[in-house]
């Protein structure tokens, strides 16, 4: 029963019941452009709905880490062995340090690379992805008391799961490129901010456009129009009710939990757009 290995910011464990009503009972090709931690995947993959899956996601490190553990899961966890014993035997004082030292290192190889990126992401703050403008991670510690940050029986699930995948990391519409019907794809893109101040850019290097919500909203009708069942997540946002708007596709709200905010009693629940179009 494999689950998501990590922790990621606006990750689609909520949304699951949705997604899985909305594709179809066969998917011969699962193809999600935006993969994150990959909640809608694990969740499709157990259900035995999938053949064979294309992951893709722009952020390089991530999709890294998802071959090493598919393809290396005994060096990934030789590697983050080393990390969780050197981190939960220290005290809380020196913790911090480890985790600076370990967000400043460079791994010199694939496995160990992945060991740190699954090691930052248990103890950072919040369980959030960023860089800087130099594609260095830059969030801070997060000074949990024991997070989990070697679960073997976690990882050996996601990469039992993970044999049937493809892995890339392209951009979206050339993800979606050689969908065809029978395939399933699901579009989780970065969401298109409610406020001037609620924007999230620093996953990658470069930002989520508006010009690029519109590339990616012709991508969703090119999809329908090859007669290819797909479904796309976004903000409720007036610009994305217009942007779908009249062009036949099924806009539902639904309200979600919000996963992330620095101060606890403001992570009150939103209303989200799910856009689906089956064939």
């Amino acid at each position: 029963m494999a689950t998501p290995f990590l922790k990621w910011a606006g990750g689609k464990s909520r949304l699951v019941p949705h997604i899985i009503a909305a594709a179809p009972q066969h998917i011969a090709t699962y193809r999600e452009p935006f993969v994150g931690a990959g909640a809608i995947f694990f969740a499709l993959q157990v259900s035995g709905r999938i053949e064979r899956a294309v992951l893709n996601d722009s952020n390089r490190e991530l999709m890294d880490t998802f071959r090493q553990v598919r393809d290396n899961l005994e060096g990934v966890v030789a590697a983050l062995e080393l990390l969780a014993a050197a981190y939960l035997g220290a005290g809380p004082a020196s913790r911090g340090e480890i985790y600076y030292a370990v967000r400043a290192s460079c791994p010199a190889t694939d496995a160990g690379r992945a060991a740190r990126t699954i090691f930052l992401n248990k103890t950072c703050y919040n369980g959030l992805y960023r860089v800087n403008r130099k594609g260095e991670f830059n969030v801070p510690h997060g000074d949990y008391k024991r997070p989990p940050i070697l679960d073997c029986r976690l990882l050996s699930q996601a990469s039992a799961a993970l044999q049937c995948t493809r892995l890339e990391s392209e951009d979206f519409e050339t993800a979606c490129a050689a969908a065809q019907p029978g395939d399933f794809v699901y579009l989780d893109p970065p969401y298109h901010p409610l406020s001037a101040t609620s924007s999230f850019t620093g996953y990658t290097h470069g930002a989520f456009s508006e010009r690029d919500q519109v590339r990616l909203r012709d991508t969703l009708v090119s999809l329908t129009e090859r007669g290819v069942a797909a479904a796309l997540s976004n903000s409720d946002h007036p610009f994305i009710h217009d942007l779908y708007s009249g062009r036949g596709f099924d806009v539902q709200v639904v309200t979600m939990g919000r996963a992330i905010n620095s101060v606890g009693a403001k992570r009150a629940p939103i209303t989200e757009l799910l856009i689906v179009k089956r064939v």
